[in-house]
């Protein structure tokens, strides 16, 4: 496929390219698509940090378009990690869907990077919605022994069945979607504390992540190496 002019502003930025291969294919509850796949050794080369996310080239109609998706469960000793893509009209989802054993995408590394802060935070503050769920499970993996508090969106019941992989000191709370997120800023906001020594980490649509982002840093006063903040999608 031929890249546009994205491709060519990330491979100028040391953005590497690697070709994946399906392995598997899962429907789940009707409205995701969970895939299986081969990395083409990008994991070896890249590493793994928690919420790393890549960039997936698609055609739509003769273009390359690309989206970006976080990596669930890569394992770098086998070079294979699972992609969840929601079921919507769009390039991305009428490709996952059709998907089938042996196809390839490509994929491009960059611009993904973090890693929870040293010490590690003495609480987690998450809030995110079904987009942004492989990076906070990622999250709570990585700091599996550090409380954490975590507010999940939901616009349809079938969102539910993406899992947060909770222990029994994370306290998760899924809140309906009303009134175009306002509703979780609302409620994220009445119950967020201050903690000097607490990590916020803030992604779901691009509106509610500033309002949430503005909260914690002029409202509560967190600095700002306390706080990771990225909108995953946004209102059409």
């Amino acid at each position: 496929m031929k890249r546009n002019w994205e491709g060519l502003v990330l491979r100028a930025m040391g953005g590497r390219d690697f070709r994946l291969t399906v392995l598997r294919t899962e429907s789940v509850a009707g409205r995701y698509q969970r895939l299986l796949l081969d990395d083409g050794g990008l994991l070896a080369e890249c590493g793994v940090h928690p919420t790393m996310w890549i960039r997936l080239w698609f055609d739509s109609d003769g273009r390359a378009h690309q989206r970006a998706y976080t990596l669930v469960d890569p394992d770098p000793t086998t070079g294979r990690f699972t992609l969840e893509f929601a079921l919507h009209d769009g390039c991305a989802a009428r490709w996952a869907v059709t998907a089938q054993v042996g196809d390839t995408v490509d994929a491009t590394v960059q611009g993904s990077a973090f890693q929870l802060p040293d010490p590690a935070p003495e609480h987690l503050y998450l809030v995110g919605d079904a987009a942004s769920l492989p990076a906070i499970n990622s999250l709570l993996d990585a700091g599996a022994d550090i409380p954490a508090t975590v507010w999940l969106e939901f616009a349809h019941e079938d969102e539910k069945a993406l899992t947060p992989r909770a222990r029994s000191h994370h306290d998760v709370t899924w809140v309906p979607r009303r009134d175009d997120g306002r509703h979780l800023v609302d409620t994220v906001c009445a119950a967020l504390p201050t903690g000097e020594t607490a990590h916020y980490w803030v992604a779901c649509e691009a509106a509610s992540t500033r309002s949430i982002t503005r909260h914690v840093r002029r409202t509560l006063g967190v600095g700002k190496h306390q706080l990771t903040s990225l909108g995953y999608w946004r209102v059409a």
